[in-house]
């Protein structure tokens, strides 16, 4: 059994570059804490083989999702979760004043950034992450 205590600073930076901290790691997944700064913009990715669950704990943003069958942008607002099947397509950004700050469950534990490729979203991504 073991228990964790959110850090204070970001451990890293996601591939799609949300500040993440590490929350716990498992055999069949892991979680994190990701937070998105006011005005930021995501790069779009798609993952080759782990699926996410997000919970909004704070903030307000947009996240659009493209799969093979449909394509949808949902308001992210605290309390709201949503799912991120592999394969499926995918950008968020911070639409709000505050930071967008949500709890992200990966299933199976992530491999390391390689998992993620880079796609054409429906927004320009943040220049400070374009560049990357």
């Amino acid at each position: 059994m073991r228990e964790t205590t959110l850090r204070e600073t970001p451990d890293a930076t996601s591939p799609a570059g949300a500040d993440i901290r590490f929350i716990m790691d498992g055999t069949t997944g892991n979680m994190i804490h990701s937070t998105v700064k006011p005005g930021q913009i995501n790069r779009a990715t798609v993952h080759a083989t782990v699926s996410e669950f997000w919970h909004i704990l704070s903030g307000t943003g947009e996240i659009w999702r493209k799969d093979d069958e449909q394509e949808k942008v949902t308001r992210l607002v605290e309390g709201t979760s949503i799912d991120i099947p592999f394969g499926t397509s995918f950008q968020y950004r911070n639409t709000g004043a505050d930071d967008l700050k949500f709890i992200c469950i990966a299933m199976p534990k992530w491999p390391g950034d390689s998992e993620a490729a880079f796609v054409k979203g429906i927004w320009q991504a943040s220049a400070h992450l374009a560049s990357k």
